[in-house]
């Protein structure tokens, strides 16, 4: 795992953005996984700007979401994939055809689950998955103690969670829906480059156990410990609790700049 420490969002946002620019000139069909939420923004923002600009061709990049909501009606301005077409597909210039999500209004959610599984390995795999981690830990919507070799399922969501994002239903609980549709953990670690952003204060608890803690399935997010290639990007507020910090700024520093991120 390599964390690199950063300013701030903006300048999370635009290395990530460096990254995935990087991916798609070396293989322009990529498929990258988005998150939701607050945190990826700055990354969408810097990627956007990139492609409008010209120094990025993304008209062959393939997009996949991480979770989906359970029961929200098509077309739910909050449904995830309302949010990613709005956030990403139509900011890149990109058509639904190059988007894939699961099904959160299918009739067997389980079916779905597996369904939306066997695509992400039949489309070739996840070649970059992006990542925001919450409060508890928990990546996607797996919350803590799912097993780390869960595959895409159905999960039901902590009071915690839900309250956390009661932000984006006009901070009405009761308007959460209580399930989802969420990459498994042993999914998400079998994309080639799972990417984690996390910003602000209220995350540095979770980033350091995630970080230097041990490998636990009470902090989901620990699982990326075991993968061969996964980058950690804090800001100094995120970072403010990693005992290692200066490690990580040194050896950031010294990396040489052919290897990205």
């Amino acid at each position: 795992m390599e964390v690199v420490i950063v300013p701030d969002a903006t300048a999370g946002g635009e290395l990530i953005a460096e990254a995935i620019a990087a991916l798609l000139s070396r293989k322009p069909d990529a498929l990258l996984g988005v998150a939701t939420g607050s945190t990826p923004l700055p990354i969408y923002q810097a990627l956007t700007a990139k492609v409008r600009s010209g120094a990025v061709d993304a008209s062959r990049a393939r997009i996949c979401q991480l979770d989906e909501y359970v029961g929200l009606p098509a077309g739910h301005p909050e449904s995830y994939r309302s949010v990613v077409l709005r956030e990403v597909i139509e900011p890149l210039g990109l058509s639904e055809k190059s988007f894939m999500g699961p099904d959160g209004t299918a009739d067997d959610v389980q079916a779905a689950c597996e369904a939306y599984d066997k695509a992400l390995t039949e489309a070739g795999g996840v070649d970059l998955q992006l990542l925001g981690i919450g409060t508890d830990g928990h990546i996607g919507f797996n919350e803590p103690c799912s097993s780390l070799a869960s595959r895409t399922r159905i999960k039901t969501l902590t009071e915690q969670t839900r309250i956390d994002n009661a932000r984006f239903f006009d901070d009405d609980i009761d308007q959460v829906p209580r399930h989802v549709i969420t990459q498994g953990i042993g999914t998400i670690l079998e994309s080639r480059h799972p990417v984690l952003l996390a910003t602000g204060e209220g995350k540095a608890d979770a980033v350091a156990r995630t970080v230097e803690g041990p490998v636990a399935s009470v902090v989901p997010a620990s699982a990326l410990q075991l993968h061969q290639h996964a980058t950690v990007v804090v800001d100094e507020a995120a970072a403010s609790k990693l005992k290692l910090a200066d490690y990580f700024r040194a050896t950031y520093a010294a990396k040489p700049r052919w290897q990205g991120l």
